[in-house]
This record gives C-alpha cells, structure tokens and sequence, in this order.
C-alpha cells in the first residue's frame, strides 16, 4: 500500500488496460475483483490492400488513455488509489518506432496481416519449419510478428539501416503502450507475448540468435523480456497526476486463460472476441501437438512458467464488423442475433470463403475444412 492511500485510508483498486484488436478498453477492480467501471473505445482499422491489415499506433495509445482516464474519472477515483496497472493486448500485431522521438516509422501492423505469407512459405520450402517449431512452439506463418519485422525492415525506408544503429524499437502492443507509459523510460515485454513473435525460444525464455539471424533482425530494436507478474515499471506522473506501478502484462489469450481459472493442466477456455482462441493449460512443461495445434507460454509467475496449447478462428467479431463497416448490411452488432435466429434452416446462412477464417496450418483448420465439406 502507498504511503498516501494508507493515511487517507482509502479504498484501493487495480486497472486493467485491455488493448484489443477492434477497440481499446479500461476496467476499474476493487479489492473484491468486483468490476467497478468499464470504458471501450473503437479506433480505426486500415486496409491499404488485399490481405493488408494496420493500425495508428498513436491511435491505439491515445484510445487507450482516454478510456482509462473515462473510468478513473466515472468512478470518482484518484490515481493515489491505484495499487497497479495491469495490461492485457492484441499479441502478434507489430510496431517499429524511433528510440529517441518515440514516433512510429508506420502503422502498426496487424496480427491479422497476410503480406509475409510468400516469405513464409519460403522458409517452409528451406526446410526451416521443424527448427522453428522446435525452438517456439509455433508453426511458420504470417499470422506471428517475426515475418512482420522483417518485412518492415525491408519495406520501410532507411529503417533496417536505423535498427542496426539501434536507433529503432520493436514491440508487440505491450512494449508500445509501456513505452508510452513510461515516456520511453521502459522498452519490455512479457514472455506470454514474446512467445509469439516466432524469435522467442520458450525453453531457453531468450531471443535466440539463430532465429533472428535466419529473418536478419538485428537483436538492439528487441525488448527486455520480463515475467507476466511483477512491478517492470512506473508511469510518468503527468499521465495521471503521480506514478502507478505496472505490474502485470499478458498477451490477452493468455490473459483470459488465466482469468478463467485455468490454472491446473487440461483446463480449457474457448473465449469470443475479435477472433476465437482455444487456450487449454499443459502445465510446467510444454508439450507438442500431433494435429498442429501451437505451443506457446501460457504465463511466468514468481520463476515458475506454464505452457498452453492454442487453437484459433481468426474471424469472430471481426466478421461482425465487416458486416456493418464493409458491406453495411447491419447498423450495429445487436442485429445479428435476431437475424440469426430467424433462419429456420442451415441452408439459410453461407458463408464467403475468402475470409480468413480458421488458424493457418493447425489441427483446428484441418478439422474445419472436414467439417464444412
């Protein structure tokens, strides 16, 4: 307890910033765990091209801060209440910005980006696919941020040469929001979203060389890898008045993993959100999956680390929006359900296969293609 809320004697609360694919939210806990206020915010999504998905970066953050100020301030909350900040995030989407001015050199990249698949399936055809597997958990795809990173040191002008002055900072949606937190004091990660990066070792828990050497990323625009739980920093005090510990990052899957009690091995969730992830706990040691299904770090607690075996359907409320930003065939997600409920056969729905729909080259996507067929 700080010194302040201790002689006031006020009641404490945690905020959790929720940093999600289609909208940036904050949730005020009491000491209970009981939600005290909620805020979202959508932000804009970008399509430059087919397969082409980016974010502002300064729009994910800027989001982001208005709704946690939305809920301190609906709540009547001062920031001298706060115990700790926790962040949740998108995982895989990648942002590059500059060290010294903290401005991005693009948009970020979605995790739900396609432009790396051909340099994908040229590491496939190198035969590189059973090392990395080996050393990340993960199959080779364009879905993780390694081949993002790359392709926007390579695409980006000047930002290769940049990077290998150490010039340039790489992160997940974790890394930029705590930067930005902390006024760059900060550039870190936790393990649940370094594990998706597909440069990550998850039994060593480093940056392993031979991987950043194979996609040619130099190792000074990587962050610090730090545990899922644990003070890493502090916010700058003209953000909400004083510092605030941050004191938990986890990727959301994972976030949700554990949120949902999944704490012992063979426990499962399947959660709805912008995509639909299966998470199910494998406990202490990882393990591999015969039908493709990725092996990722679940979370790091207190030196202990638990695996998770993951599964995915890309497009869940993603397919909603589009519905409503794209076509425009509904003005708001509630119509779905009525409408849903309204066809009285299966024969009334169809579905357009160019959405990417299941998770590339997993157990769930093979299934998926026996069953719709």
């Amino acid at each position: 307890m700080n010194q302040q809320t201790k002689q006031a004697g006020q009641q404490e609360f945690v905020l959790a910033l929720d940093q999600g694919t289609s909208s940036s939210r904050a949730i005020l806990f009491d000491h209970a765990g009981n939600v005290v206020r909620l805020a979202q915010r959508e932000f804009r999504q970008y399509y430059p091209h087919p397969g082409h998905v980016e974010h502002d970066p300064y729009e994910i953050w800027q989001s982001q801060l208005a709704v946690a100020h939305e809920v301190l301030n609906d709540a009547g909350i001062s920031a001298s209440q706060l115990r700790a900040i926790g962040i949740t995030n998108q995982r895989e989407t990648t942002v590059l910005w500059d060290r010294k001015t903290g401005e991005p050199v693009g948009r970020a990249m979605v995790w739900q980006d396609r432009r790396t698949a051909p340099m994908c399936e040229a590491l496939q055809a190198a035969g590189h696919s059973d090392m990395i597997r080996e050393k990340t958990g993960l199959v080779v795809d364009a879905y993780f941020s390694g081949t993002k990173l790359r392709w926007m040191l390579d695409n980006i002008k000047g930002a290769r040469q940049r990077a290998q002055r150490g010039e340039l900072a790489f992160g997940t949606v974790d890394s930029w929001l705590i930067w930005q937190l902390t006024d760059g004091k900060r550039h870190v990660t936790d393990v649940s979203n370094a594990s998706r990066t597909m440069l990550f070792n998850i039994h060593t828990f480093e940056w392993d060389d031979e991987l950043l050497a194979l996609l040619d990323i130099p190792h000074k625009v990587l962050p610090e890898v730090v545990p899922s739980s644990g003070e890493v920093a502090r916010t700058v005090p003209h953000l909400f008045g004083l510092e605030v510990p941050i004191a938990g990052i986890a990727g959301d899957q994972q976030a949700a993993t554990f949120g949902q009690a999944c704490l012992s091995p063979g426990m499962a969730k399947n959660t709805y959100g912008t995509g639909c992830f299966l998470l199910m706990n494998t406990g202490p040691q990882p393990v591999v999956s015969r039908n493709r299904l990725l092996t990722t770090i679940g979370w790091q607690i207190g030196g202990q680390t638990q695996y998770c075996l993951e599964g995915g359907v890309f497009m869940g409320g993603a397919t909603i929006q589009w519905l409503r930003d794209g076509l425009k065939i509904i003005e708001s997600a509630p119509e779905v359900e009525p409408l849903a409920r309204s066809a009285t056969t299966l024969a009334a729905w169809c579905w357009c296969p160019p959405l990417p729909g299941w998770a590339p080259r997993t157990g769930m996507h093979s299934r998926a293609a026996r069953w719709s067929a």
